[in-house]
């Protein structure tokens, strides 16, 4: 399904969120170098921007699990984003990678690269993320000046519209409102940032380029070549309304996140879920307590190691796991690459224990 959730505003409208189906069973930044903010002049057609900034719009592709799903199942979602420095430092929407178990970032033809990504900064409130690959001498895009934008001036949007093949889609427009206010349902995210599931987007550029799911994170830019917005938002029932977070609103939380990136922390790749007698009798398990495999990481760490659904683990390194947060608390007093024991109860009632090598979580606190 694709994941298009309503806002209010004078009508139906959808967060551009990823396009998103379900299936089954599925870094450091160097602190001196600042964001590059002014153009290198303006273009001399809208062909001629396109071919300057297109190979800095990568795409945001997602392997995630999302609260109520069981058995192996979780969703995959596709979103845009857009490189700000060489040395692989990516912008995009925080609702195109919550909850995700897995980030790649896959940078457009003709020379198509596939990067594992991780967050390093960003604010959820606002719709932000901030990513690094491991990337370097990577095209980028400037940022320009959101404040500079005047009614009726023209704009480009760039992403990966509704997951479609080829490379991304370039629409055009108009500058139709600034310093817009709207009110998104958004039932994926954290009701902490999202109370009653209402996602709020301040400081909003209204533009008539056509905004689809999955041009989430994608940038819109004026006719220099510049990042003026994060596109966000399109319409749903209205036609020619699309909406973009404000650049300039955007820039202190970028640059935050280059000065001062949150940390690689460690991940074992795995959902899980307390173990009571309840969960016990309802899948004929052999144990009472532990921490119950619901669903892991494609290709991830504990998956790679013989990790499987319905698995529960009983013990890490040899500390005995009662539950999920023992999971967590083990997990995170490791680094990436650490090698841990992982005790196994399956559900015949065999124990095996596995070698897992922890891996770098995608998310700075997940």
């Amino acid at each position: 399904m694709k994941r298009i959730v309503a806002l209010a505003l004078v009508g139906a409208v959808a967060v551009a969120g990823c396009t998103r189906t379900v299936i089954r069973r599925e870094i450091v930044v160097s602190p001196a170098a600042p964001v590059e903010v002014a153009g290198a002049g303006r273009v001399r057609s809208v062909v001629d921007l396109v071919e300057r900034v297109r190979p800095a719009v990568v795409n945001v592709t997602t392997d995630t699990f999302e609260p109520g799903f069981l058995g192996g199942e979780g969703g995959r979602g596709v979103g845009s984003g857009f490189v700000v420095r060489p040395d692989g430092v990516v912008v995009t929407n925080y609702h195109v990678v919550e909850n995700a178990q897995r980030i790649t970032v896959i940078t457009p033809e003709p020379d198509a690269r596939r990067y594992e990504a991780r967050v390093i900064g960003g604010d959820p409130a606002a719709d932000l993320a901030v990513l690094k690959i491991d990337g370097e001498g990577l095209p980028t895009i400037p940022l320009g000046s959101s404040a500079e934008l005047k009614l009726g001036q023209p704009v480009v949007a760039i992403g990966y519209a509704l997951a479609l093949e080829g490379g991304p889609t370039v629409t055009m427009g108009i500058v139709s409102a600034l310093d817009r206010t709207i009110t998104a349902q958004d039932p994926a995210c954290d009701p902490a940032v999202c109370p009653n599931g209402l996602r709020t987007y301040a400081h909003v550029i209204q533009t008539d380029a056509a905004i689809n799911p999955g041009n989430s994170g994608g940038p819109l830019l004026n006719l220099r070549g510049e990042v003026v917005g994060i596109n966000s938002a399109g319409a749903g029932q209205a036609e020619n309304i699309g909406f973009a977070i404000a650049i300039d609103a955007a820039k202190p939380t970028i640059e935050r996140a280059i000065e001062h990136p949150a940390a690689p922390v460690a991940y074992l790749g795995v959902v899980t879920m307390d173990v009571t007698p309840g969960l016990a009798l309802q899948f004929g398990l052999a144990v009472t307590d532990g921490a119950y495999v619901a669903a892991l990481t494609p290709r991830g760490p504990a998956e790679t190691a013989g990790v499987r659904v319905g698995d529960v683990i009983v013990a890490i390194d040899g500390r005995p796991v009662r539950g999920s947060d023992a999971v967590g608390e083990v997990v995170r007093s490791h680094e990436p690459g650490d090698r841990v024991e992982v005790e196994l109860v399956a559900p015949d009632g065999s124990r095996r224990t596995v070698t897992v090598t922890l891996g770098v979580n995608p998310l700075p606190t997940a």
